[in-house]
């Protein structure tokens, strides 16, 4: 049985963030205030320009590395290593980010690090037993450890130079109008090499009077979306303001899907540790919130790892599959059932499963939260479920790009509604594709349990992403498979 949802919009998806509207589209000023300047043509240009200063960077580092070669008279592909795994570590470091605060001196030891253990790992893959070549290399390492901070320091001068003078900047918002987003807005204007533009500040109540603030007022904070494209803003920076932490939530997670990098001023900040997702702006700590890892390069490698582990899997499990289809066609009289369900960004997509009832009307099957006390639901349906067996054929659906292996299950229509009216938060499970198997379903979340326990269990699972819990969530659904742990 399929049920077709169409392009029917999806209630409760109001989260997502608006489409993009032509960049020069004018903001109505608030009362009593100069109307905004105009914001400028496309966010391109502004991207290109923000990576600038990580291709500057990269340009010199590798300038470094060729006159290190030069100078220690090491050539040759086992050299070249060393530039390959300097690069590697210096990204893992975070050292081609575009820092608000330059300083050679803070990066000083990372820098050495980084190149000595390049220098080592060299030694490592090119053999231990290569002797005198294989010293030269570290050698070549230290060298270049010197060289490199010596350009940097150059480097960064140079864009703290290009900053003043109003290149490689970003356009900032800040959320809350008080005595701190004033202060930050103003040391912004007040030293550009920071490389952030302050636009403006949102806030329903505003502490700062009209002749407080440094920025104009672009609206209140539910005017976040609107005024992130149509300003098209690269940093927001979140102050205190009148409105509640749970709300700040669901603001920022529309910034999402719009590449804003996102910082925060810590409560009691005067008190606050510098860390290495720290920047300092005039005095006033600013911690870096964790890029979403949809955004990360590793999340491409996560949807590569999908398809074909999942191929694999049909592969492997290609008796079990025919098998199961055998006896579904024999119990129920037909082999799949087909069922809309929700994905990424609230779109629906067809969810496939092996029969294990005889199908039920379609408004039934749509509105009806379980079976497992369904009078129709035979042994051979019951020891499909119970094994999780009814579930194999999604993994046609993670190959076709409908859902993933791991992430959160996703659910029916009627259900999406129902639930984000109940739970607010439960809509930013769609941030990322639906899962076979998620992280609420390895901690027993399944069937009849707590809908607001999985969606925070989801969100967790969202946030704190990695391959290696991808792993560890795989391996534990595989245990409760083997031990019949399902319906």
């Amino acid at each position: 049985m399929t049920t077709d949802l169409g392009k029917t919009a999806l209630p409760g998806a109001a989260w997502l963030p608006a489409p993009r509207r032509p960049a020069d589209l004018p903001l109505t000023p608030a009362a009593g205030e100069a109307p905004p300047e105009a914001p400028p043509a496309g966010r391109t240009a502004r991207r290109t320009g923000a990576r600038l200063s990580a291709l500057l960077l990269l340009g010199v580092d590798t300038a470094a590395f060729v006159v290190a070669m030069a100078l220690t008279g090491t050539t040759g592909l086992k050299t070249l290593t060393v530039l390959v795994l300097v690069v590697a570590l210096f990204s893992g470091a975070d050292l081609y980010r575009a820092h608000l605060s330059l300083s050679v001196l803070d990066d000083a030891p990372a820098i050495a690090v980084c190149a000595l253990a390049a220098g080592a790992g060299a030694m490592v893959l090119g053999g231990l037993g290569d002797g005198v070549a294989g010293t030269a290399r570290l050698k070549t390492a230290a060298v270049f450890c010197v060289l490199c901070l010596g350009v940097r320091s150059l480097a960064y001068a140079g864009v703290r130079t290009a900053r003043r003078h109003h290149r490689l900047q970003q356009r900032a918002l800040l959320l809350g109008a008080g005595n701190v987003s004033g202060s930050l807005a103003g040391n912004l204007l007040a030293h550009p090499e920071y490389g952030l533009r302050p636009e403006g500040m949102l806030d329903d109540e505003p502490l700062l009077c009209l002749e407080e603030r440094p920025v104009p007022l672009l609206g209140r904070y539910d005017d976040l979306s609107r005024v992130l494209v149509e300003r098209a803003v690269d940093v927001v920076i979140v102050t205190f303001g009148r409105v509640r932490e749970p709300s700040v939530v669901d603001m920022l997670r529309a910034c999402d899907r719009l590449s804003c990098e996102i910082f925060f001023v810590p409560r009691l900040y005067e008190l606050h540790t510098v860390t290495r997702d720290t920047e300092v702006l005039w005095g006033v700590p600013l911690v870096r919130l964790r890029r979403a890892p949809f955004r990360t390069v590793s999340w491409t490698g996560k949807r590569v790892a999908d398809v074909a582990l999942a191929a694999l899997a049909m592969l492997a499990l290609s008796p079990v599959l025919a098998l199961c289809a055998l006896l579904s066609r024999w119990d129920t009289g037909s082999v799949l059932f087909r069922q809309a369900r929700i994905g990424l960004d609230g779109r629906p997509f067809t969810l496939l499963k092996f029969c294990t009832m005889r199908p039920a009307g379609e408004s039934e099957a749509s509105t009806r939260w379980t079976i497992a006390e369904d009078g129709r639901l035979h042994t051979v349906g019951r020891i499909l479920r119970r094994c999780s067996l009814d579930e194999l054929p999604q993994l046609w659906n993670v190959v076709r790009g409908d859902m993933s292996l791991v992430g959160p299950r996703p659910e029916r229509p009627f259900f999406v509604d129902e639930f984000t009216r109940q739970f607010p938060w439960y809509m930013a499970r769609h941030r990322v594709p639906a899962g076979l198997t998620g992280w609420a379903q390895v901690h027993g979340l399944r069937g009849n349990t707590s809908i607001a326990d999985r969606a925070r269990f989801d969100n967790f699972y969202i946030e704190n992403w990695s391959m290696w819990g991808d792993v560890k969530i795989l391996v534990r659904t595989v245990g409760q498979v083997l031990s019949a742990a399902g319906r």
